[in-house]
């Protein structure tokens, strides 16, 4: 999925209505939010990405193969601790790509709620 200027809100600024070349702050505001959510997206992608691929691909080849381990070593279900005392749960690529995005999203919602809901106490005390 690709999102960009390419998705319609290129330099429609101020077309919507045909007000005879007025522009309307309103429709502007809106179209800047939007593409300052689409950038937020891309950036939130790009470093999931980047993180989960560093973490989970230890030997980039032509595809992912169920003998590649990740970084730290071990197996699905390996029964060694890690330096926590925990045991490590460390799998093959696909899972761990994907148990590595699940907790990255699951992270940025987190701070995500923390951010809005301190940013609404601010603007209600001032």
């Amino acid at each position: 999925v690709t999102l960009g200027m390419e998705s319609g809100f290129g330099s429609d600024f101020g077309s919507g209505g045909g007000g005879g070349g007025k522009l309307d702050p309103g429709l502007i505001m809106e179209q800047v939010k939007v593409q300052i959510a689409v950038a937020n997206a891309q950036e939130l992608l790009q470093r999931m990405t980047d993180k989960c691929f560093r973490k989970c691909i230890g030997k980039p080849g032509g595809a992912l193969d169920n003998s590649e381990q990740v970084r730290t070593g071990g197996r699905c279900g390996d029964p060694r601790a890690s330096s926590s005392g925990l045991p490590l749960r460390l799998c093959v690529p696909q899972k761990c790509i994907a148990m590595c995005m699940d907790r990255y999203m699951d992270s940025w919602n987190t701070v995500s709620r923390a951010y809005n809901s301190r940013l609404q106490r601010e603007r209600a005390n001032m």
